[in-house]
């Protein structure tokens, strides 16, 4: 297994320079499962790119987070204020109709400068997170609160994300297609197979732009442009 030996800010910075079709054919490729379906952006600028920061949301009474003192802490503040430029928050939803992420959260992570937020439940207060330009993906939007229903069980541990694992330290990439996960110790060997296969697609148009027939750019090389992996 390949080790993570770049800087994961510079890891980070040229893989928010992709998108996530490009990511996702380079997990094909290395047969890695990282792909999280049907979660798209409820707000801001479709797009974010980082570390991740993870967050484990349960049903109030399973393992509430506590401060120190014993005082219960809401959701998500903790790692919201560990966080900033660079990081993204993963956070795992119980499920049910009640929103693990709201506006103020938004407003805070926003002026921590963090990247977004991705949470595989419902979100609400999409309006304010909007005026922010702050991104947030979630599956669904409701008003329903989450006080008093689920609460914080812990947070910068792995957690199961829409069926992908996400440890702390992963590289997240969300755009309007979906979101990609990269293991952090595969990353610079995925990032570098990305950024191969992206140069590839970028000669393809170009070749388009001259007149090349589809036919032809779209040929048997394309159509072996992922052989190797899962599909």
């Amino acid at each position: 297994m390949t080790e993570m030996t770049e800087n994961p800010q510079t890891l980070t910075a040229r893989l928010a320079r992709m998108d996530t079709c490009v990511v996702s054919d380079a997990l094909d490729r290395l047969a890695i499962a990282g792909v999280v379906r049907g979660i798209p952006c409820r707000s801001g600028t479709l797009r974010a790119a980082g570390r991740a920061v993870t967050v484990r949301l349960v049903p109030v009474g399973r393992a509430p987070a506590q401060e120190a003192g014993g005082k219960p802490r809401h959701l998500c503040t903790a790692a919201v204020a560990a966080s900033g430029p660079g990081d993204v928050l993963v956070v795992s939803h119980p499920g049910g109709d009640m929103a693990g992420w709201g506006g103020v959260l938004s407003l805070a992570a926003a002026h921590r400068g963090i990247e977004g937020t991705l949470i595989d439940g419902p979100c609400r207060d999409v309006d304010e997170s909007r005026e922010l330009g702050y991104p947030v993906f979630a599956p669904s939007v409701t008003p329903v609160t989450a006080r008093g229903r689920i609460a914080e069980a812990s947070w910068n541990e792995p957690v199961d994300f829409a069926g992908v694992r996400v440890r702390p330290g992963d590289l997240v990439l969300a755009d309007g297609s979906g979101i990609v996960v990269v293991p952090r110790d595969r990353g610079t060997e995925t990032v570098e197979l990305a950024e191969s296969l992206a140069a590839r697609e970028s000669a393809m148009a170009d070749a388009v732009r001259r007149g090349v027939p589809i036919t032809e750019v779209m040929g048997a090389g394309y159509e072996n442009h992922t052989v190797g992996g899962i599909r």
